[in-house]
């Protein structure tokens, strides 16, 4: 597994993107992300909340996203951009710039994902179904593994329709040997003053009666036993185990004899109820919440709680690429996991160390990035420039820009990721352009710059 190439408690202000191409590869163990839904709407924090100046737009064109992740996310995985492209013939523009948004992302949050890591994504309707089939096509469809309904609000009217109430998370893993923990919810009251109707008052506290008969034939278990005859299948335990049983008063006994002797089974020693995928029991977080900042699109602590018990151990890395006001980050903490945000507003990393003191009790180290981190998983890279006498021969001579032959020396060595978006040394990253492409190539992408190309009438190849 890959080791991260940053610090814990990190919060890195920029493109998600740019951040997490220069992120080690299977570092991660944990990734949970509430993206923009593409709802069309611009979100902002009321004046006066804790998270005031908080902003985001949820509006898209295809200018809103980079030309280069279409290219991308073309080259690197053709199924999830055919499903794009039918995302936006059959949805329209705007659903397929956030789609090629939402693609080029995901592809690097694979990359860094453990194989025995998981990933929970949050959405709505809006984009839910054809996120489902970008992360099919990322993940593979093998690695899902639920779609949890989270009732994410009380019901209400909606004119013409059933009320819109819940969000999805989708569930994957990294592979079959991914973490998993079950996790348990309360009984609710009516279970218990159902089912736990018997306290002896000894202070070990309420209890049901459990069969203690075996479910399946058990010839090596048919004894006798205080002068009860065994079940038809004989009993559940041995007889060791039967006496240690009734040494510890586990065992209750009819009073007149006419049934079985059965087994207690206390409700302080139950875990709890086990969770379906439909979770009503987290309530969202009313207008009075302690936890509220004024987030707009803010999270329950319990939700993201859930999700790290079920799917990390103590100690695991916990990593939210759209961090938000860090509810994410907070819950890890509060689990002793490892954890890593990104954000585009720098205002991420102060509500965090907000909530830090407010909802734990203690302020911590953050470290708040702006730069992009170097990958060291790629071995130790030669300097790049011992490369040019290959890439040379690789272009047969011609420049990766403008397509023109040039001699030797009148090549420079370039980043087709740049260096400023996490690109790396390795060759793969790497070009020859002639001293004009290169000077106006810049900081560009390689489809920024070919782009830039055609439009002054250079037909690159």
């Amino acid at each position: 597994m890959g080791e991260a190439n940053w610090a814990n408690r990190s919060i890195f202000t920029g493109d998600n993107l740019d951040v997490m191409r220069g992120m080690n590869s299977d570092s991660v163990d944990l990734i949970y992300l509430d993206p923009p839904f593409n709802s069309n709407r611009i979100y902002s924090a009321p004046v006066g909340s804790e998270a005031a100046a908080a902003a985001f737009k949820d509006a898209w064109t295809m200018n809103d996203v980079k030309v280069e992740e279409h290219g991308e996310v073309a080259e690197r995985n053709p199924a999830m951009y055919a499903v794009i492209d039918a995302a936006g013939q059959a949805h329209g523009k705007a659903m397929k710039a956030y789609l090629t948004m939402m693609g080029a992302r995901l592809l690097e949050m694979r990359r860094v994902l453990k194989s025995t890591g998981s990933i929970y994504l949050h959405c709505d309707p809006t984009a839910g179904h054809y996120l489902k089939m970008l992360m099919d096509s990322v993940f593979g469809q093998d690695n899902f593994r639920n779609e949890i309904v989270w009732k994410r609000t009380s019901t209400h009217s909606d004119a013409k329709r059933w009320a819109r109430v819940n969000d999805y998370i989708l569930y994957y893993v990294g592979g079959e040997d991914a973490t998993w923990n079950d996790v348990y919810a309360p009984y609710d009251k009516a279970y218990v003053a159902r089912n736990y109707r018997h306290d002896d008052g000894d202070g070990k506290g309420p209890y049901m009666l459990d069969n203690i008969s075996s479910p399946n034939p058990r010839e090596n278990l048919m004894y006798e036993y205080r002068g009860y005859q065994p079940p038809k299948n004989g009993w559940r335990y041995s007889l060791e185990t039967m006496q240690q049983l009734d040494a510890e008063g586990r065992i209750w006994y009819p009073a007149d004899r006419s049934g079985r002797p059965r087994l207690k089974r206390y409700l302080n020693e139950m875990p709890g109820r086990s969770l379906d995928a439909n979770w009503a029991d987290i309530n969202p977080l009313g207008s009075q919440a302690k936890e509220r900042v004024g987030y707009p699109t803010q999270k329950p602590l319990a939700l993201l709680e859930r999700i790290i018990r079920a799917g990390s151990e103590a100690g695991d890395v916990v990593f939210d690429p759209f961090c938000g006001c860090g509810t994410a980050c907070i819950a890890a903490e509060r689990l002793e996991r490892q954890w890593l945000g990104i954000d585009l507003s720098a205002r991420a990393a102060e509500l965090v160390l907000i909530r830090a003191e407010r909802d734990i009790g203690a302020l911590f180290p953050l470290h708040h990035r702006e730069d992009i981190p170097k990958r060291t998983d790629l071995g130790k890279l030669p300097n790049y420039r011992t490369h040019k006498h290959t890439l040379f021969g690789q272009q047969e001579g011609l420049c990766a820009g403008c397509g023109h032959a040039f001699p030797f020396r009148n090549f420079t060595i370039d980043h087709i990721v740049p260096r400023a978006r996490g690109g790396p040394d390795h060759l793969d990253n790497l070009q020859l352009l002639c001293n004009a492409c290169n000077s106006m190539k810049g900081t560009r992408s390689q489809a920024e710059f070919k782009a830039e190309l055609r439009r002054i009438g250079i037909n690159a190849p």
